[in-house]
């Protein structure tokens, strides 16, 4: 039965591992972003192929943080049993895959600050485990530290954090950090050696009762002596035995176990439910950045409407018109909205969604008809009185041609936010309805302000017009 059962889960872990690796392939492969909307997300959309390549290879990462002076490489150097990372500045170490030939070469950290260690080791089967170094976090300053454990913990399997003695504050606000990402962690009391037994035992009890007790279990600390220093006599050449510090052996064996214990309970497990995390939250940026981006283009789309709606609107006298041309506009923003939000639809599909829409604006759709058929038929009785009076009805008609214009231009921004809330659901309305989309969005448009900035680029544009006219009636005398 407990064969059947460690069967079933390896079975398990196989499934997860394959489809977190087809869902990575078709995130990779479907991205589709334009250079605007890639813009400053380069590390990350790299990081999505960095995490696609780790899965074909069957990678599981590892990586250490902390001070200067804590202790890190000698930590590492002792998993490995020889001295590979150095003190100092900082190398990326690549092993290959027969295990005996290391290449060493400078790793920059995404964005340029600071530099990383890697170490690629053989595991089972094609399986690898990688060991990530990070520099001191002490070494770079806090929002330098805050971006070096996003990036690497956000993409590790597991994380090591090296103290050597009771914690600092800026260990604690590191370890927090690095807690926030979620992955599995393990506390290192490196350099016990240095401690006698009952001072060892109470800094011990200090970091796990008071210091990490809201972060970490007790499950999650470890004593080590990555590179401990052991008293050995030594003969002088007078006969006389001096004491000398040398290097022991390292004491690392309860970490090695807590180590191949996460492993081996979580394995493929870990490393699929890692990868799909750092993807989730790599696509929850990119559909942020692309929806900023086409909300701002479709800003822009929704005011060019208007003030299209509005132009032609003033200069037409016939109510008639005045309405199938503003119907028409309405129709052409919104099947233009839905291109650029990736919604295929018909003319007919907007027309239906236009009058839904109208519908639920009630006393706006109400608004702007009484505007047309009232303010459109006195717009045209002045419009045909300038003959006879001489021009002097052109003044008010151009005071009632913007006010019109104003109003059925505000009636066009609103079904033009209300079509763009409605695509950027993913032409949903939602569990309220159209009526309560309709009615919170209209409530939160300043009408004041938006029919003022309406009538100000509208008198420019009419002015233009004049201009244009008058050019063109004294080229025509001449």
């Amino acid at each position: 039965m407990d064969e059947a059962i460690l069967s079933f889960a390896d079975i398990q872990a196989d499934l997860n591992y394959k489809q977190a690796k087809d869902a990575l392939r078709e995130l990779v492969a479907n991205l589709d972003l334009t250079p605007e909307e890639r813009a400053g997300l380069d590390p990350e959309i790299e990081g999505l192929s960095t995490m696609l390549d780790k899965l074909e290879r069957t990678v599981v990462q590892i990586a250490v943080f902390g001070m200067v002076g804590r202790g890190k490489s000698s930590i590492l150097n002792a998993l490995l049993g020889q001295n590979v990372f150095e003190t100092g500045p900082i190398h990326g170490v690549t092993r290959t895959s027969q295990g005996v030939n290391w290449r060493v070469e400078r790793s920059p950290l995404d964005g340029g600050e600071g530099n990383i260690t890697q170490l690629t080791l053989s595991g089972i089967g094609q399986s690898q485990i990688e060991l990530i170094d990070t520099p001191g976090i002490d070494e770079v300053d806090g929002q330098t530290r805050e971006v070096l454990a996003q990036q690497v913990a956000s993409r590790a399997d597991l994380i090591l954090f090296a103290v050597a003695g009771d914690m600092t504050q800026v260990e604690y606000e590191a370890l927090s950090q690095l807690r926030d990402a979620g992955k599995p962690m393990l506390l290192i009391f490196n350099k016990i050696d240095q401690y006698p037994e009952a001072d060892r035992e109470a800094v011990y009890r200090k970091i796990r009762d008071d210091r990490v007790k809201e972060l970490l279990s007790e499950d999650e600390i470890v004593m080590a002596a990555a590179a401990p220093l052991v008293a050995q006599a030594t003969p002088r050449s007078d006969g006389t035995m001096a004491v000398q510090m040398k290097r022991g052996l390292p004491q690392v064996d309860d970490l090695k176990l807590k180590i191949l214990e996460i492993l081996d309970r979580e394995g493929k497990s870990l490393v699929a439910l890692n990868t799909l995390l750092y993807a989730g939250d790599v696509n929850e940026q990119l559909v942020e950045r692309k929806m900023q981006i086409r909300d701002k283009s479709a800003n822009r789309l929704i005011w060019n409407a208007v003030m299209t709606k509005a132009v032609a609107i003033a200069l037409n006298p016939i109510t008639a018109i005045d309405i199938l041309s503003g119907a028409v506009i309405d129709v052409a923003t919104i099947l233009t909205l839905s291109k650029l939000y990736g919604i295929p639809m018909t003319q007919a599909g907007a027309i239906n969604l236009l009058k839904k829409i109208a519908l639920s604006m009630g006393g706006i759709s109400a608004s702007e008809l009484l505007a047309n058929l009232g303010l459109s038929s006195l717009k045209g009785l002045l419009g045909l009185a300038a003959p006879a009076t001489g021009g002097a009805s052109l003044v008010p008609y151009l005071s009632v041609a913007i006010t019109q214009a104003g109003v059925a231009g505000f009636s066009s921004y609103a079904i033009g936010q209300v079509t763009k809330t409605y695509l950027a659901n993913g032409a949903s309305w939602g569990p309220d309805g159209p009526k309560a989309v309709v009615t919170r969005i209209i409530e939160s448009l300043d009408e004041t302000t938006i029919m003022g900035r309406i009538k100000d680029e509208l008198q420019e544009k009419l002015l233009k017009v004049r201009e244009r006219k008058k050019h063109k009636n004294s080229s025509e005398l001449r």
